[in-house]
């Protein structure tokens, strides 16, 4: 069986992955610009991201995949979240509201073949108190994350509502990545 090559610097996306038991046989980060082009939608953004991140892999051979995952109120795409005031800005966007969260998944067989998905999963946050926001914040979880928050971790507290994929919202949709590994011919 050839090789599985996970495209990704995401920790989430390697755990998922062993949820089911696949351990890839190496993992790659892709070097890519991440920035979105000007209205560009999130589905398409999500989709491109994923693409680019397949492509910048170079593996002959390998099974790669490759994911992007976008949280977007409306046509907005909140941020990765680097600082404490982009996570609060974001938490005081979601709170009493849904939002959209796009995961995109991108696999490559070892015969040059590609298969791509998209994966729509709708969020609702409950309203926030000050001190809920506060503390969540202050445990520093949002740091990377994309919306500002990880709803694998202390922002579970939050949701209220969920329709779609919850592994997609956490990093990478498992039931549509496994179907895409397998229509390449990929076998555990």
């Amino acid at each position: 069986m050839a090789d599985l090559i996970l495209a990704s610097s995401s920790p989430r996306r390697l755990d998922l992955l062993r949820q089911l038991g696949i351990v890839p046989d190496a993992v790659m980060s892709p070097d890519i610009d991440e920035t979105p082009h000007k209205a560009e939608p999130p589905r398409l953004y999500a989709a491109r991201m994923a693409a680019e991140k397949l492509a910048s892999v170079t593996a002959p051979g390998a099974f790669v995949i490759a994911a992007d995952t976008v949280v977007a109120l409306g046509r907005r795409i909140l941020p990765k979240t680097e600082t404490e005031a982009e996570a609060r800005r974001c938490l005081d966007l979601l709170a009493g509201r849904r939002h959209r969260v796009h995961s995109a998944v991108a696999a490559r067989g070892p015969d040059g073949r590609i298969a791509a998905r998209n994966v729509l999963t709708t969020v609702g946050f409950a309203r926030l108190d000050r001190d809920a926001a506060e503390a969540y914040l202050a445990s520093g979880e949002w740091r990377g994350k994309a919306g500002g928050y990880a709803i694998q971790g202390r922002a579970a507290g939050f949701v209220d509502f969920l329709a779609g994929s919850h592994s997609g919202v956490v990093g990478l949709p498992l039931h549509e990545t496994l179907n895409l590994l397998r229509g390449l011919g990929w076998r555990a």
